[in-house]
């Protein structure tokens, strides 16, 4: 068993906004599989696909961005899954629109939904896809930069959005069959450069 969970806010008014990038990722794979998602035993929602020999779980949590974590550690623990056999999707504004960063573990990097995660699961050695949301949009006052991870992506962003949500899907597909490095070696890319570390950006 394979749990890959897409990280954003729930209901209508989030919808296509730059923070449910994750949410997009396992809708994708959802109806890439003829899958829905329906309510599980927990504040979150899940539908089970199988990729190859692999039974995969999707997971979206029903609380806001911030406590992400709460679903997340709940279905792993009552799974007994191995960290190594979760994938958490989520968006990254210090990297550029399209780009996509896999990595086996590390930091929450600012972002408070990983933190989240890592926080309830006690534990950053875990799988995680960032994809980049980052625009010359952007704020430079970094006080704003929650109001813009809010926003929906603009007409012009959107072709470049629809192709990195794809290839995050196809991304999640090889961690399932071929496994996390080679997932890493075929997927990573950073489209042009940004200035400022990952590692230690504002939270949002």
């Amino acid at each position: 068993m394979v749990l890959l969970a897409g990280l954003g806010n729930p209901g209508s008014k989030y919808e296509r906004t730059r923070h449910n990038v994750g949410f997009a990722v396992v809708d994708q794979l959802a109806g890439r599989f003829r899958a829905k998602f329906t309510p599980g035993k927990g504040d979150f929602w899940e539908a089970s696909i199988a990729i190859g020999d692999v039974d995969v779980l999707l997971l979206k949590p029903g609380t806001y961005m911030n406590a992400s974590g709460t679903a997340v550690a709940d279905v792993v623990q009552r799974m007994e899954l191995p960290l190594d056999r979760l994938l958490v999707v989520l968006d990254d504004f210090q990297l550029p629109l399209g780009s996509l960063r896999i990595r086996p573990g590390g930091s929450d990097g600012g972002h408070n939904g990983l933190a989240s995660v890592i926080y309830q699961l006690q534990n950053d050695t875990f799988p995680r896809m960032r994809c980049g949301i980052g625009s010359a949009a952007m704020p430079a006052d970094k006080d704003k930069l929650v109001e813009f991870v809010l926003e929906r992506f603009a007409d012009a962003e959107e072709p470049e959005v629809s192709t990195m949500i794809a290839s995050a899907a196809d991304a999640c597909e090889s961690f399932v069959r071929d496994g996390l490095q080679t997932a890493m070696n075929k997927y990573n890319r950073v489209r042009g450069t940004k200035e400022g570390s990952v590692d230690d950006p504002p939270s949002v």
